[in-house]
This record gives structure tokens, C-alpha cells and sequence, in this order.
């Protein structure tokens, strides 16, 4: 998945962000190649959803990073988030969503940049909260949340949330 001009695009984001594909757990929305890279039609998104859900029970990431609108609008219908007006979806792209155990953050697709290349730096620099999420903060030990939490005062979702990265 991801190969060709699409490909090129995310490896350079992902790398922008100081994310490795072999560090990563990467599938598909809709399992099948469509004709002529065609987006994808209800029916197929709604054949294909099973196997998703299926997929990330079995895996049980931390992080979900569904890439463009369908895996967005996919994953959000499945963990019940709100989805914006479809004028407004490019809102959510690079924001952090708990959902259950789980916190999603949707990036734009990296096709993006095949037909908006002048979208290049707001793409990597969504692309780089990536790589914080990734990381443990490194002023957690002393930081007051961290004691708010440990005293009770804090509930463990916002640990969660917000002590990753720098």
C-alpha cells in the first residue's frame, strides 16, 4: 500500500516526522485496488469496514491515524465522533480525539500533495504530531500534571492525552 507517487509523499512526511514505516502498523480502508484509483463508493466502504474493525481489535493500537476523508469519516462513525460538515472536515486533520482506549488523529491523505503541492508545509507540520505522539515527554517527571494526577486531582485521560512529546 502507499506505493507509487503516493508512496514517495508519505515516506517523506513520515520521515519529516521522525516516524519509520517499520515502526508502524499500516492497512487499508478498502481492501481491494479500485479502477483507475477511483475513490471509494459507500458499498465498498461498507464491505470493507468489517475487516478494519476486525484488524484493529486484533492489533489493538494505542494511536489510530486514519489517512483522508473516508478513513476519517470511517473510523470516526465507528468510535461514535461527531463528524463535522464536510465543508469544514479538514478542521479535524492533525487534532488528537480520545474514543474509548483508543486516541485517534486523522492526517490529510498524502495524495494531497500530488494535486496541492503549495499544502506541503501544513501537511508536514500535521505529519511531525505524528512523531510527538510517539514520544514520551520529557518534562513528565516534573511536570504538575503529573503530580495533579498522582494526587487524584487529574483524571488519567489527560496524561494520556497531552504527556507525549516535547
Amino acid at each position: 500500500m502507499f506505493v507509487g507517487p503516493s508512496g514517495k509523499v508519505l515516506d517523506e512526511l513520515l520521515s519529516k516526522a521522525g516516524v519509520s514505516r517499520k515502526n508502524i502498523y499500516m492497512t487499508n480502508l478498502i481492501k481491494c485496488m479500485l479502477p483507475k484509483y477511483r475513490k471509494p463508493k459507500q458499498d465498498k466502504i461498507k464491505a470493507c469496514s468489517y475487516y478494519l474493525n476486525e484488524e484493529i481489535k486484533l492489533i489493538n493500537p494505542e494511536v489510530l491515524v486514519p489517512l483522508g476523508y473516508y478513513a476519517t469519516r470511517c473510523i470516526f462513525e465507528e468510535y461514535g465522533i461527531s463528524l463535522p460538515p464536510k465543508e469544514d472536515f479538514s478542521s479535524v486533520f492533525g487534532k488528537l480525539f480520545p474514543a474509548n482506549d483508543k486516541k485517534i488523529m486523522p492526517l490529510p491523505h498524502p495524495a494531497t500533495l500530488l494535486y496541492n503541492p503549495e499544502l506541503k508545509e501544513d501537511l508536514i507540520k500535521k505529519y511531525r504530531k505524528l512523531g510527538v505522539l510517539l514520544k514520551d515527554c520529557k518534562w513528565y517527571p516534573v511536570c504538575p500534571m503529573r503530580r495533579f494526577y498522582e494526587e487524584g486531582k487529574l483524571d488519567k485521560k489527560w496524561i494520556e492525552l497531552y504527556c507525549k512529546g516535547d
